[in-house]
């Protein structure tokens, strides 16, 4: 049940769209091309594990750990929130 000025049904479109919405980003995030066998950030050995389990990987464990944590402390907010949640 929608309330306001939506339709019935708005509130599950939204959140399908904002899943959606995060599934592109992270689609569009994931390595591609041929593995490198030293780390962008630190320079240390890719294990060839890695390089197999993840083709394209450019970071060692550690560095993409650090990278993923920076990029999630960057994430503000959801943008598509109710006007309620915004004015909290």
């Amino acid at each position: 049940m929608a309330g306001g000025w939506s339709r019935d049904g708005a509130e599950h479109e939204q959140m399908d769209a904002t899943v959606n919405d995060a599934l592109d980003r992270v689609r569009q995030a994931l390595p591609k091309g041929e593995s490198a066998q030293y780390c962008d950030e630190c320079g240390e050995p890719i294990p060839e594990a890695r390089r197999v389990a993840v083709p394209g990987v450019q970071h060692c464990i550690g560095c993409q750990n650090e990278l993923e944590q920076d990029a999630k402390a960057s994430e503000l907010f959801n943008r598509r929130g109710s006007k309620d949640s915004q004015l909290r």
